[in-house]
């Protein structure tokens, strides 16, 4: 320790500010400090090192000398327990003892009445002329020249102690290393005790001047030694800034060529490396980058071939992985800091790595034919075989440009080393016989084994294949690194592209196959195939790295190859052809699972099959997924690698038959079926195994049983995934399967398990998909999935989490429906959205009314459900609920929710007279009850009905009927809209019909109608009239209403009917007599909706007054030609019992437009039932038909669902691909909004005159324009849809809002554009409607 660092312990506290002398009690008398005795000195000594102890941290992080007297010299000013050192303690005594006298006589010469005005009053003046006067006085010298002797004294025999010590340790260390000489290699050279572990001194810049000289070259090798042995013990950053650091760098350089003093020069690197900062440590690396290539450059190392091997503790060889090693550690933390730094230092990093990587390659390759000389890559690829720096390396983009810029403009050669090395590699995979050792075989078999220091030539080349293709992988997947590519190598006419990259990976993947047991969790092993698959299964990740690497021709030839084969019963040249492939199995899935590559085995003929014919992936996919279930492939010897495969491929059919236009494709080879059989087949045997006894060994059996229930789940799963389509929901319900696959779905439901690996949401959208028919909610129903959900929400709304430590009160909910009970809300929205869903779960079920009901009894069903929250007419209800108001307000929004599915209201309000109860409540609900003049209380409850009351009594479309809001406004009068408790309702929510100015009379559609009486059979007559009736409703869709539209209609459907080629349906026959047409009795429903139809017609003004009778008459002769029409069904399912579940729509809207006139509209409905498009517009003449199989008929789905509703999101995707993607993330579904809209022709929804459109369009445009309307619906609403997504309200939003601002006339053009692209598509679909499971 050096004398300045004496004098700035002394100088620092006496030297600076003396101020803390007025602290000092001024009673003791002085004594003048004399030297110390050796006791004393003794503890002077002790004090002086437990000061430095304490400080020692502060110390240390000084990066100079000077820096560390700094330090010191404020010390009281920045250690907060600087005055409870007993140090500091010590010299406080000493210097009370000394100048105590001093103080205190100075004090009282200053403060005498005569010096009082001279000094001044203040106590802060007085302080510093004591301090003045003290400091002038002789004793104070005395003191300070006794300080510093003894300090002196005391600190140069804490140094010599010190350096005793140091040598002593030294001595020992030189012991230690020569017994470890001959010990075996470890990798802990950069794993050394770093600078801040140890102790040292501050070493001044002399001594480094004077090690930097013995450390030349020149100089004995046991001066170099001690040299270093000093750099070691001193701080790194102290040698890092000094004068000598270029010498002393050049000389630690040439010293690591010297067996003795490399790990010494590598322990000093690997402290500095740890401890500074960058622009210091790039120039060690870098140093030892340069070390690195010259001693190959000097040594050139030999390849090991044939059966020799390397030993790496051989010292030429040890020395350079000790090199290579610290680097590598560098490499990976390097990138931790190196942003904080400009880019150059990071630039020279990288460029020193490179260039160390790339110099011996233009060696080899300026030397080809001489023998293969040992690189560094390879010593590199020992340590980091995986390529950890460079994947690090590669992360951020600040350092990911530089890299890439790098090896495009300067070190390409790098790259193209790597890609020589996986070709090489595939290549000598292909010469492998049977007999041959696979290297990868052996670098897996000796991972696991313990520390090794022999390698093969034959291990080095496959731990540089893994780096070079870890590097690969890792390139491929940003742009400016697929950018690299093509790369020209040697031996190769043409470049290699990043297609010829992957079909190269996937030639490994065939050649060295991982056990069939591979999966995401088998990345981690070395096996060649697992690596392969590894960087396949990142591409498929990424949207742009699959288009350009995977979603080409060649690639998916290349994939396919082996099932072509296969499938030709030609052998496949496949090592293991069951784990292969379930491994090209699991790539092609994940193609599959993206648009691009969804589209690309669909629609692209790319595939040559036999005799040079081309044909789509998917066909042979399919067919390869039905010949394995079929049959048992004879190259497979066990059946559980067989089972295996067969599940890897239909799980890529499941991916391309879960979307509306994979199953369009897969549909005609039945795979629905062949899956089903395979499902009966297992399930039956797994019966017959027998159920292992306690204590009886029945390990076969038991291992038995358990693979035959994994392949059950396995196919029942596949099943169903058919139900994530309306079509495929129609396929599922036909294989007789639905009860099991709902079932096993709700049993993963519950335990919120993925849906499957490839999709990113849950059930969600498959419930509603199943909900939305009658076989699919009796499904659930039986499954317990409507209980569970019924008693969660009841958990939620009523009890809470109980479980839950309450900490503070609940707050009180602002929602109407608070945000913990929206989740079950929503999923009832979505259970019970179709009318067949409510008519099977609410039909013929009555309600408990119960006299008493405990705070225990939970609903477990929806009659209870609309029980306990709907129907709370009795004092007894409502002191069962714990939350009357947020609870009934709950039900009342639920019941909105219900009532705007007008077949639904229909039934809650025939079964459960809904809007009696109701009224009730708002009589109840009034300031004076007993009272006829009470006023209305408005509250949230009355508020709720009020709407509800509203919503169900008022038809007509945005601007035919105002609804009430939901919220009170500010102001005097917070609810301007008037209650009632009666009918009829006030006129204020009823609004005038829009005035419609029709000027027929230039038109050319009415002059085509006119004056085509007699020429109705001529050719072209529709032609012309499509023609006119787009240009009338494009330039005057005012022309197309009201009488115009009746007779248009009228006509168009007679000309069709009497038509052979448009007559789809046999022609009706009916004739019936006028005694039975009186007779025929009319369900409580189809009543309702005959005044349901009568107060929109008179609304509208459209009927006269005696067009009840008129429209009872034609409901009868309708329900009595319909039942005619039917089959005799034995379902259980409600909806297929006694007729039609719900009103007659399509009737009533025709009704109201012949104007009431009944013989008119029988005799169009008539014709009309002959034609296809009325099994589309007009569900209750398909219901249960005998136009369509029976067990289509009895299926209870209708077609408007498994046909239009499919092909609508089958559009939406490629058309209004937002739209789709937001119904995905809501849990909904366009096909239940769409069976809504139908189902009772857009009453409620649009405005009369665009109903009107929508009947006469499908009627003279084709049933097709049915589904192009819905998606012209759905693209105008795309800006709300997307809104009310974010918000979680879309379900809710479209049933309880009507459709503002739609036209048909306006989307026409959109129309015929969708015509254009998909009726060769949807049409003969639709006309498949009489055997729609073909």
């Amino acid at each position: 320790m050096s004398n300045e660092w004496t004098s700035a312990l002394s100088l620092s506290l006496f030297e600076g500010d003396v101020s803390f002398l007025s602290c000092i009690y001024p009673s003791r008398p002085a004594a003048e400090m004399s030297q110390l005795s050796s006791e004393d000195e003794v503890e002077l000594q002790s004090l002086l090192k437990q000061l430095l102890r304490s400080i020692n941290d502060r110390i240390s992080r000084a990066p100079s000398t000077e820096c560390a007297e700094e330090i010191l010299l404020h010390l009281e000013e920045t250690d907060k327990n600087f005055h409870n050192y007993e140090f500091v303690k010590y010299l406080r005594q000493h210097v009370e003892s000394s100048l105590g006298k001093v103080v205190e006589d100075e004090t009282k010469n200053l403060t005498r009445g005569d010096g009082q005005h001279a000094i001044g009053s203040g106590h802060d003046t007085l302080i510093h002329a004591v301090t003045r006067k003290t400091r002038d006085s002789a004793e104070y010298q005395q003191m300070m020249q006794t300080l510093k002797n003894s300090m002196i004294t005391a600190v140069e025999s804490l140094i010599n102690k010190f350096e005793e010590d140091q040598m002593r340790k030294e001595e020992m260390h030189r012991e230690k290393q020569h017994s470890q000489s001959n010990s075996q290699y470890t990798d802990n050279c950069s794993d050394s005790d770093s600078s801040f572990n140890q102790s040292y001194a501050f070493i001044r810049q002399e001594q480094l001047q004077a090690l930097a000289e013995k450390l030349d070259s020149s100089r004995p090798k046991e001066v170099r030694w001690e040299a270093l042995q000093a750099l070691c013990c001193a701080p790194p950053s102290d040698v890092l800034s000094c004068e000598s650091w270029s010498s002393i760098r050049e000389n630690l350089c040439a010293a690591l060529t010297d067996p003795d003093l490399s790990d010494n020069v590598l322990q000093f690197f690997a402290k500095s490396f740890s401890s500074s900062p960058l622009n210091v440590t790039r120039e060690i690396y870098t140093s030892l980058a340069q070390s690195v290539e010259s001693s190959f450059l000097s040594q050139k190392p030999n390849f090991p071939t044939g059966s020799a091997s390397i030993d790496i503790n051989r010292p030429e060889i040890s020395r350079l992985l000790k090199r290579i090693r610290l680097m590598n550690d560098f490499q990976k933390e390097v990138t931790n800091f190196w942003i904080r730094h400009p880019e150059k230092y990071m630039e020279e990093v990288i460029e020193s790595t490179f260039s160390l990587l790339s110099f011996h390659h233009e060696q080899g390759s300026a030397s080809a034919g001489t023998e293969k000389a040992l690189e560094p890559v390879h010593l590199l690829a020992l340590l980091d075989v995986k390529a950890t720096w460079f994947k690090k390396w590669m992360h951020g983009y600040y350092s990911r440009t530089v890299v890439l810029r790098l090896l495009e403009r300067k070190y390409k050669s790098v790259i193209v080393a790597a890609l020589q090395q996986c070709i090489h590699y595939s290549e000598s995979c292909e010469r492998f016989t049977c007999d041959t050792a696979d290297p990868g075989s052996a670098e897996q078999q000796n991972t696991s084994s313990a520390q090794r220091s022999v390698y093969t030539g034959q291990e080095l080349e496959y731990v540089l294949f893994v780096h070079s293709l870890c590097v690969l992988g890792k390139l491929l997947i940003y742009t400016n690194g697929r950018k690299l590519f093509p790369i020209k190598v040697r031996k190769h006419k043409d470049a290699v592209s990043l297609t010829d990259l992957v079909i190269i990976l996937i030639n490994i993947v065939y050649q060295r196959p991982t056990p069939s047991h591979s999966g995401p969790s088998h990345t981690d092993s070395l096996s060649p195939s697992a690596l392969a698959m590894e960087v396949l299964w990142t591409l498929c990740e990424r949207t742009e790295c699959a288009a350009e690497c995977l979603h080409q021709t060649p690639v998916i030839e290349t994939l396919l190859a082996p099932v072509i084969a296969l499938l030709d019963r030609r052998q496949a040249k496949l090592k293991s052809p069951a784990a292969t492939l379930t491994l090209i199995a699991d790539v092609l899935a994940r193609i599959a699972n993206t648009d691009r590559g969804l589209a690309l085995f669909l629609y692209e003929k790319n595939q040559v099959v036999a005799h040079s014919e081309r044909t789509f992936a998917a066909h042979i996919i399919v067919q390869f997924t039905l010949r394995l279930l079929d049959e048992e492939p004879s190259w497979l010897s066990q059946p559980d690698p067989s089972r295996s495969l067969c599940g890897a491929f239909i799980f890529v059919c499941r991916q391309m038959y879960n979307t509306c236009e994979g199953l369009q494709v897969l549909r005609p080879y039945g795979l629905h079926k062949a899956i089903a059989a395979a499902w009966k087949k297992t399930s039956s045997l797994s019966e017959r195994i027998p159920t292992p006894v306690p204590g009886a060994a029945a390990g076969a059996s038991t291992q038995e049983l358990q693979n035959m229930l994994i392949w059950e789940e396995t196919l029942l799963d596949s099943l169903l995934n058919f139900a994530a389509t309306p079509k495929g929901l129609l396929l599922l319900q036909q294989t007789g399967a639905i009860a099991e696959c709902v079932s096993y779905m709700f049993s993963r439901f519950t335990k919120k398990l993925q849906v499957s690996r490839c999709e990113k949401f849950g059930y969600g959208v498959m419930v509603t998909q199943v909900a939305a028919a009658a076989p699919g909610v009796a499904a659930l129903h039986r499954s317990g999935f409507v209980r569970a959900l019924v008693v969660e929400l009841w958990s939620v709304l009523e009890c809470g989490s109980e479980d839950v430590r309450v900490v503070r009160p609940r707050p009180t909910p602002m929602d109407p429906i608070d945000r913990s009970c929206l989740k079950s809300f929503l999923s009832l929205v979505n259970l019970l959205s179709s009318s067949h869903s409510v008519w099977e779960l609410l039909g013929r079920q009555p309600l408990a009314n119960k006299s008493e009901y405990t705070l225990r009894e939970m609903p477990s069903s929806i009659p209870d459900l609309i029980d306990r929250l709907i129907a709370v007419n009795s004092d007894a209800k409502i002191n069962s609920l714990f939350h009357y108001e947020q609870s009934h307000t709950f039900g009342l929004r639920l019941l909105s929710v219900l009532c705007c599915n007008l077949d639904s209201f229909l039934l809650l309000e025939s079964q459960y007279n809904i809007c009696s109860l109701l009224l009730q409540s708002q009589r109840e609900n009034v300031t004076e009850p007993d009272a006829s003049g009470g006023e209305f209380i408005i509250d949230g409850l009355s508020v709720e009905r009020n709407h509800v009351l509203v919503r169900v009594s008022v038809v007509g479309g945005p601007s035919e009927r105002k609804l009430p809001p939901r919220a009170l406004q500010e102001g005097e009068d917070p609810y301007p809209w008037p209650m009632f408790s009666g009918c009829p309702l006030p006129q204020c929510y009823t609004s005038e019909p829009p005035e419609v100015h029709q000027d027929s009379r230039d038109s050319e559609i009415s002059a085509f109608l006119g004056s085509s009486e007699d020429s109705k059979d001529e050719d072209g007559w529709m032609e012309n009239c499509r023609r006119l009736y787009c240009e009338a409703m494009t330039s005057k869709p005012n022309v197309v209403t009201g009488k115009v539209l009746a007779d248009l209609l009228e006509k168009v459907v007679v000309h069709l009917s009497n038509s052979s080629s448009e007559c789809f349906f046999s022609p009706a026959q009916y004739k019936a007599e006028e005694q039975s047409v009186r007779s025929a009795v009319l369900s409580p429903v189809e009543q309702l909706g005959i005044n349901t139809c009568l107060r929109y017609g008179g609304s509208l003004s459209l009927l006269k007054e005696d067009a009840e009778d008129e429209l009872t008459l034609l409901m009868k002769h309708v329900k009595i030609f319909l039942s005619t029409q039917r089959v005799q069904t034995s379902s259980e399912l409600v909806t297929q019992q006694d007729g039609y579940p719900g009103h007659d729509w399509l009737t009533s809207t025709v009704f109201l437009i012949m104007a009431g006139d009944t013989d008119r509209s029988l005799a169009l409905l008539l014709k009309l039932s002959s034609l296809l498009t009325s099994a589309f517009i007009w569900p209750a003449r398909i219901h249960a038909s005998v136009h369509v199989p029976v067990p289509v008929a009895q299926s209870g789905i209708p077609p408007v669902y498994w046909c239009t509703a499919h092909y609508v999101e089958m559009l939406l995707r490629a058309e209004v691909p937002l739209v789709h993607s937001a119904f995905r993330m809501s849990g909904f579904t366009p096909s239940q909004m769409c069976l809504h809209w139908l189902t009772q022709c857009f009453w409620n929804y649009l405005d009369w005159t665009e109903i009107c459109r929508y009947v006469s369009t499908c009627v003279v445009m084709g049933p097709d324009y049915q589904v192009y309307l819905c998606v012209a619906i759905f693209k105008h609403l795309q800006p709300d849809i997307l809104q009310r997504t974010q918000s979680q309200e879309l379900q809710v939003f479209l049933k309880e809002e009507p459709i503002p601002g739609f036209t048909v006339s306006s989307y026409l053009p959109f129309m015929e554009e969708l015509e254009l692209s998909y009726r060769s598509v949807v049409l003969p679909d639709m006309e498949s409607v009489r055997n729609p499971v073909e």
